[in-house]
């Protein structure tokens, strides 16, 4: 085992073998790292829960393999081009342990101010420190402040030609163990949203006894991340410090938050991944009655359920993450869906699994399934992250009558998901200049119809056809009902929170059939044959919307015998590069059981 913040020697080696970093060798790197003694073992990583102290091998070894260069934009000498490539990487780091990835994914998140603001002075001086492995905060929090960035005390008054901090930023992760932290404060004593700037704070910069820490939050999940904050005493900055004009800040953070949602999602995609490994596994080790287990009905269902919702979360983090290329001035609307919905949708998985699990998903050690129990509280954070669920949920439902299905023109074929989905369009540069705080239209559920038209000229009608135009009748419902909503001052009321819920569930069932449309291979291989993927995704839809269909049932069972009989395929719709997965997977056996179960004492490595 090695030391806090030491990596070992081959892992060195192999980050040195490995010309470019890439999805498919960051697997390669972390199977190996997971093994008995690496910085992944999953007792270092369980050890480091219970101690409640940070994961520092495991972040080394990233560092050492080259992820913080994916933290950098292209343009400022790193290798962040495409968003769902990176998210792609960091769903792969949250497959194996969630805290680590939150706690040096966390960089990403608190660089992203100076990256949209696109200044070239802070830009060039975090660039370097980022490729040098120094991890970077995000200070908006404050203690009593919640998610009301307006709420904010921390003040920032002139100083010469600089400025002087003073006041708090707490919880915040990484602000103990990093140098650098990017804050908001206010620079106008009334506020409002011309009140407040951002800053890049180093402290390495700061005279002794101006910043000091503050403690580390307990947690649920999560516990041995960095989760503290930062006491400011007149704290000086340089004029150089900050980030964009003087009263940008709330706008650059709205922004910023825009491509950080949908970033965050990718921790729930990892989670998923993780969870349907632990129910494969036990779905193929555990007998009941003198059969399998897979070979109960109710068990084939929750699994199936699991499985289409892993599918859904997938193709909705899949179309936000290209939507911030070809549509970013659509993003407010699409991040808020994504980061509202993708995490719910993966707590109910897990709920699902640990209803299978029973006690030996929340008992330490047993069998090899005590890991589920750190899996399923480090989630229940990542709903809070970057905004709330209810927060992202709000925001939606503000601008409802804006979105409502059929208010618009359906989008031209330019604008369709369906075109920029595709595995060879070429996707734009990540243009934050066109982020805009309020969207003027809804591209991915706007080409709903045609979608659906184009699938009935097709397949005529089959049962992923009808099961389409129940969709379409469904959101053409919501439609009447966006309508029929009256306007009201403060908060949106129950009434307007459960549209924004209908909004995001026909959003992530249009998303799933643009992509179903934009990838013909996906309609190949175990999960893609039949539909079977897209009925799935289809049916958690249509029953979420009231709508169920008749043979929800057997939709699901499908899915979750596949989930045993095919224990070699990933549930994923991409291959271990995160492209979408082609053809040639194995085809589903007639009859097929699951492999032999390994040895039940056996560590699974996540």
């Amino acid at each position: 085992m090695t030391g806090p913040g030491t990596v070992p020697q081959a892992v060195c080696q192999d980050t040195a073998a490995e010309a470019r970093p890439t999805v498919a060798g960051l697997d390669r790197a972390l199977a190996d790292w997971s093994r008995p003694g690496g910085p992944f073992d999953p007792a270092l990583l369980a050890a480091h829960e219970e101690a409640e102290s940070f994961p520092a091998e495991a972040c080394a070894a990233l560092d050492a393999w080259g992820l913080p260069e994916f933290y950098v934009p292209v343009r400022h000498g790193g290798r962040q081009e495409h968003l769902d490539e990176f998210v792609a990487l960091l769903r792969r780091i949250a497959a194996h342990d969630l805290t680590v990835a939150v706690a040096h994914g966390k960089t990403f998140l608190g660089g992203v101010c100076v990256w949209a603001a696109d200044e070239n002075g802070p830009a060039r001086l975090l660039a370097r420190q980022v490729l040098a492995g120094e991890p970077v905060a995000w200070g908006l929090t404050e203690p009593g402040g919640g998610s009301d960035l307006l709420a904010g005390a921390l003040d920032a008054t002139r100083h010469g030609s600089g400025w002087r901090l003073s006041g708090r930023k707490w919880p915040v992760n990484n602000a103990t163990r990093g140098n650098l932290m990017c804050v908001l404060a206010r620079t106008e004593p009334s506020g409002g949203a011309r009140g407040f700037t951002v800053f890049l704070f180093d402290k390495r910069a700061t005279p002794d006894g101006t910043v000091r820490a503050l403690p580390k939050m307990p947690t649920h999940g999560i516990r041995g991340a960095d989760i503290s904050g930062l006491e400011f005493d007149d704290a000086r900055l340089p004029a150089h410090a900050m980030v964009g004009p003087v009263g940008s800040g709330i706008e650059l953070v709205l922004q910023s938050l825009q491509l950080t949602r949908i970033v965050c999602v990718s921790l729930s995609l990892g989670a998923g991944d993780h969870g349907l490994r632990l129910l494969r596994r036990f779905l193929g080790e555990r007998r009941l009655y003198g059969r399998g287990l897979a070979d109960l009905p109710h068990a084939r269902d929750i699994a199936g359920r699991a499985v289409a919702r892993q599918f859904l979360a997938e193709a909705v983090a899949h179309t936000a993450a290209r939507a911030a290329h070809q549509v970013p001035e659509q993003l407010s609307v699409v991040s808020a869906v994504a980061k509202a919905f993708v995490p719910s949708l993966i707590q109910g998985q897990l709920r699902l699994i640990g209803d299978l699990l029973g006690a030996r998903g929340f008992l330490a050690d047993v069998e090899g399934y005590g890991a589920f129990a750190k899996l399923e509280r480090d989630h229940q954070v990542v709903p809070l992250f970057d905004g709330s669920t209810w927060v992202n949920r709000a925001g939606l439902a503000a601008v409802l009558p804006l979105l409502r299905p059929g208010r618009r023109p359906a989008p031209d074929d330019a604008d369709s998901p369906a075109r920029w989905l595709r595995e060879d369009h070429a996707l734009d540069p990540l243009d934050t200049h066109r982020l805009r705080l309020m969207a003027p239209r809804d591209a991915v559920l706007g080409a709903l119809p045609a979608l659906v038209a184009e699938l009935a000229a097709e397949e005529g009608g089959s049962t992923t056809v009808g099961l389409a135009r129940a969709l379409l009748a469904a959101c053409e419902a919501l439609g009447d009902d966006i309508g029929a909503l009256r306007p009201a001052a403060g908060p949106p009321g129950t009434a307007a929170m459960r549209l924004a819920e209908r909004y995001e569930w026909c959003f992530a069932a249009a998303a799933a059939l643009a992509l179903h449309r934009a990838r013909p291979r996906l309609r190949d291989g175990v999960w893609g044959a039949d539909g079977r993927w897209l009925r799935g995704c289809l049916v958690l839809a249509l029953e979420a919307l009231d709508a169920a269909p008749a043979d929800a049932a057997q939709v699901f069972g499908e899915l979750g015998t596949l989930l045993t009989t095919a224990p070699d395929t990933p549930v994923s719709l991409f291959d271990s590069d995160g492209e979408i997965r082609g053809r040639g997977a194995p085809a589903l056996l007639p009859g097929a059981r699951a492999t032999e179960a390994r040895p039940a004492g056996e560590v699974e490595a996540a």
